[in-house]
């Protein structure tokens, strides 16, 4: 091939790569096989090594990662690069909100009508790209602002990014470069295996892989990237941010398609809301929502203050871990008896929340987190439960911490403690008070008795609970249904309305379902879902009262231990007194069985572990049912899926280890339908 046809057969293949790499990396839509993608580049890759001055800038090959570099090369900005400043209630919006209404007013002379462009806000590596001619020629981190380093090298690998746009245009972009959660997975169980420390989230994996300074690593690691904001450049910039993105799509770019015009705060609080819930349904990580006002000519009067432009913020999600100091560790006992102790902590906002305790589970977790009183300590909010603390920042550590040691006595009867297992085939072992007695466990029972998924009992929450119990109105659950008006009148709380509020409540709840009676029993290891599936097979309290281990054995996913567990209860003397006391006041507990519908799922057991994004526990729980599926507590060689949220727990693990098959979130849903 002489070299006129080479150049020639050059620029159509350069062309159509990148057409190709476009529809898949940009558009979603590939409409080649890998192979024909592969043998393409594989052409060029040969008439660029036989015609080396025949390369262009914009080759595709310079995605795969060309020469290590010694170090990076500081850039300077030619537009300022500025952060946004953050608001986390709707409170802090509206103030936003009237603070640039005056100033424009002041600067318009009259009241101007605003109008917002919601982004989501990807958690990742801010990136400023720099086109002439169309042709990528830097692209460079933010920095100081003002000074940042050249990754271009880097960058090239990202396939999302145009090395060439669609027309050639000389501007300054900006975007946020992110990898997935699959990928960061993938990346991990190799530097796992390698001896190396892994990342310990999508944004660090992008910051390290952007700073390599061997592109070849870079191209590896699958990086992605979106462009939203035009800042500069030569080109004239459109008038307003909706126009800018429009425009940024037809250039070529990668634009995230989840932006929304909303005409008031109203709106911008809307799609906040919604994506405050869907934020885990995308590969990326979201921490917010940006707000911009849509007017450039209006952004451009408000200018900046500080570091951050007036016209923007960043909206934020509540955060999902955070730091803060226990201030005690004091030790809880359950209905079960159980020693859990509990972290008191400075006050901090978490998920929405105040939160001031946090479990610390055991004895074996303070050993292994190394906790001490006083230290500064990682919460997190974990499912829908209490916030655990996960880590301790010892490096702040003032020397004036106290080592925590478990007690030698029930703290709150002053029975001797027992140790026992935490789970089969756990190295955790739990605490016990062996008075079944014990004030506290019969606190604790009562508060569970009603509870929500027992007999629910409208303005008898746990406060209540320890009130009535503290004032010697309530010793068992049968208790509450022989309260009168006198008996609550008087009591901090409690007005005539309040009183005749809650004996209402109380009378409403007198006939319950067996599966919702025997759950409120509190039956050790004895869920929603075992209730159910007890009710369902035997169908009357009656019968149950009277079964043996091997009977309750041949319910489906009852074991021995479950078995023992039921069996105990209903031998203890104690609690067949309660059963004639329950139903001596009137509580009328209706044999009726939950119906299981058929569906995809019929005949499927399902284990969720972590928080679902879309769907509550209790909201997966209905659609598994709808759809004929069982929703199993615990997993097993029989569980046919593991659907894993956010913050999994050991369950993950033990699905891998037993071979189960884990989904995520994205596929539980298709499952659903």
């Amino acid at each position: 091939m002489d070299k006129k046809s080479a150049k020639n057969r050059i620029d159509k293949l350069v062309v159509q790569i990148d057409d190709l790499r476009k529809r898949y990396h940009v558009l979603d839509d590939p409409a080649v096989s890998d192979e024909v993608y592969d043998s393409l580049q594989q052409e060029l890759a040969k008439l660029e090594k036989e015609f080396p001055d025949l390369k262009r800038a914009d080759s595709p090959l310079e995605r795969i990662g060309g020469e290590p570099l010694d170090k990076f090369v500081k850039v300077k900005h030619q537009v300022r690069q500025w952060s946004f400043n953050d608001a986390f209630s709707e409170a802090e919006l509206f103030d936003w909100q009237e603070r640039i209404e005056k100033l424009l007013i002041k600067n318009l002379g009259h009241k101007p009508k605003l109008e917002y462009v919601c982004e989501i806000k990807i958690d990742g590596l801010h990136i400023v790209f720099t086109y002439e001619n169309g042709v990528l020629v830097t692209a460079a981190t933010r920095g100081d602002g003002q000074i940042g380093e050249d990754v271009t090298k880097n960058i090239k690998t990202i396939q999302s990014v145009p090395l060439k746009l669609k027309k050639p245009a000389n501007i300054i972009v900006e975007g946020e470069v992110w990898l997935s959660e699959k990928q960061l997975n993938l990346i991990n169980k190799q530097r796992k295996k390698d001896g190396q420390p892994e990342f310990a989230n999508p944004r660090n994996a992008a910051a390290g892989t952007i700073r390599q300074l061997d592109p070849k690593v870079a191209a590896k690691r699958k990086l992605d990237c979106f462009i939203y904001s035009w800042s500069g450049g030569t080109d004239k910039i459109p008038t307003n941010q909706l126009a800018k993105l429009e425009e940024l799509k037809k250039l070529g770019f990668k634009v995230n398609q989840h932006y929304q015009v909303c005409k008031n705060l109203e709106e911008v609080i809307s799609f906040w809301k919604t994506w405050d819930k869907k934020r885990k349904s995308e590969p990326y990580w979201i921490d917010g929502v940006v707000v911009k006002i849509n007017s450039v000519d209006y952004r451009d009067r408000l200018g900046f203050v500080g570091k951050a432009p007036r016209s923007t913020i960043a909206f934020k999600f509540a955060a999902e871990k955070v730091t803060t100091v226990i201030e005690n560790i004091t030790v809880q006992v359950g209905r079960l008896g159980t020693l859990t102790p509990v972290a008191h902590l400075r006050p901090v906002k978490l998920a929405g929340t105040t939160v001031k305790r946090a479990t610390l589970h055991n004895e074996d977790q303070i050993k292994r987190l190394g906790v001490k009183i006083g230290d500064t300590v990682v919460i997190r909010k974990a499912g829908e439960i209490i916030p655990e603390v996960v880590s301790v920042l010892t490096k702040l550590r003032t020397g004036k911490e106290k080592k925590f040691v478990m007690p030698h006595k029930c703290p709150a009867c002053g029975s001797a403690i027992t140790q026992k297992r935490a789970e089969k085939g756990s190295d955790s072992v739990d605490l016990f008070c062996t008075n079944k007695q014990c004030f506290a466990q019969q606190q604790r029972g009562v508060i569970h008795f009603v509870s929500k998924k027992a007999f629910n009992i409208d303005g008898l929450g746990e406060k209540i609970v320890v009130q009535l119990m503290e004032e010697g109105l309530l010793k068992t659950p049968a208790d509450i249904f022989r309260l009168e008006k006198d008996d609550l009148v008087g009591l901090e709380r409690f007005a005539e309305k309040s009183a005749d509020n809650l004996l209402d409540s109380i009378n409403q709840v007198k006939t319950i379902t067996l599966p919702k009676f025997l759950y409120s029993l509190g039956i050790a290891n004895v869920g929603e879902e075992t209730a159910i599936a007890l009710a369902n097979k035997f169908g009357s309290l009656a019968k149950i009262k009277k079964l043996s281990d091997s009977d309750l054995e041949s319910v489906e996913d009852i074991g021995p231990i479950v078995a023992q567990s039921i069996a105990d209860w209903f031998s203890d003397k104690n609690n067949l007194k309660l059963l004639d006391d329950l139903a001596s006041v009137g509580v009328d507990v209706q044999n009726q069985k939950v119906s299981i519908k058929s569906g995809p799922l019929t005949g499927r057991k399902i284990v969720v572990t972590g928080s679902l994004s879309s769907l509550s526990r209790d909201e997966a729980k209905q659609k598994i049912r709808q759809v004929g599926g069982d929703w199993v507590s615990s997993v097993s060689k029989n569980t046919d899926y593991l659907v894993v949220g956010e913050n999994p727990g050991s369950k993950l693990q033990k699905a891998k280890d037993l071979g189960v098959k884990v989904i995520e979130e994205k596929e539980f849903l298709k499952l659903l339908k």
